[in-house]
C-alpha cells in the first residue's frame, strides 16, 4: 500500500448525496480478475453518453478537473455493496483522497485498508469546498494526513478525522502513514512468526 502523508491536488466536486458503489463502479466490471485497471469502469453510467461518447455534463468530464486527484462528495457516499472494486477505481483514476461528511462503513473501510485516505468533515465545511471547487476553476486543496489539516492558498485550515472513533483513527493514521496494509502489519512480526514456526516444527517464514 502506497503510503500517505500529505498531497496536494485539483478538487473535483460531486455534488450528490447516497452515491452507491454500483454508481462509482457497475456491477458489469466486476469479472475482471486484476485489482488494477479500473479507471474506465469508474462511473461508467454518468461519465458516458448511451453511445459511448463522453458525457459533457458530467462533473468529471469537465476540462477544468481533469487530473483531479482529490474528490468531495455528499453524505454516504459509497452505500451499496461491498465491492473493493469502487475504491480500487477511484485510486486507478488517480483519487488520492474522498472528502465527504459521511462514509457508507464498509466503503469506509476498504478506503482505509487500500490507501485511499477518508477526509471526514462537518457538513458546512464540505459545501463550503465544493463551493470552491465549482466556482474556482483548478482550485488546488492540500490533504496533510500527518497533521489531519484541510488546507488551501487563499488560508483555509481545517483539522479532519479519518475515523470518528478517536483510537480507530490513532490506528488508521499510523497504517496510512507507513502504507501497511494487513499483510504489512502481520509482516511487522515476522520475526517472531518465524521463531513460532521453528518451535513448532514448521518450516520457517521467508
Amino acid at each position: 500500500m502506497q503510503p500517505f502523508t500529505a498531497h496536494t491536488g485539483v478538487l473535483a466536486p460531486l455534488d450528490r448525496v447516497n452515491v452507491d458503489t454500483d454508481s462509482i463502479t457497475p456491477a458489469r466490471f466486476l469479472k475482471r480478475i486484476t485489482r488494477t485497471g479500473f479507471e474506465d469502469a469508474l462511473f461508467c453510467d454518468w461519465r458516458s453518453l448511451p453511445d459511448g461518447r463522453p458525457n459533457p455534463e458530467f462533473i468529471l468530464n469537465a476540462p477544468r478537473y481533469q487530473g483531479a486527484s482529490l474528490l468531495v462528495t455528499g453524505r454516504n457516499f459509497g452505500s451499496g455493496s461491498s465491492r473493493e472494486h469502487a475504491v480500487w477505481a477511484l485510486m486507478d483514476y488517480g483519487f488520492r483522497a474522498v472528502i465527504a461528511p459521511s462514509l457508507a462503513d464498509i466503503f469506509h473501510k476498504n478506503c482505509l485498508e487500500n490507501g485511499l485516505v477518508p477526509v471526514l468533515l462537518p457538513e458546512e465545511q464540505v459545501r463550503g469546498l465544493m463551493g470552491k471547487a465549482l466556482a474556482s476553476p483548478g482550485y488546488q486543496l492540500t490533504v496533510d494526513l500527518e497533521r489531519c489539516e484541510v488546507r488551501d492558498a487563499d488560508g483555509l485550515c481545517v483539522t479532519f478525522v479519518i475515523h470518528q472513533d478517536p483510537e480507530t483513527h490513532v490506528f488508521r493514521r499510523h497504517t496510512l502513514l507507513n502504507g501497511l496494509d494487513e499483510i504489512g502489519l502481520t509482516l511487522q512480526r515476522q520475526d517472531k512468526i518465524r521463531a513460532y514456526e521453528e518451535r513448532i516444527g514448521l518450516r520457517p517464514l521467508r
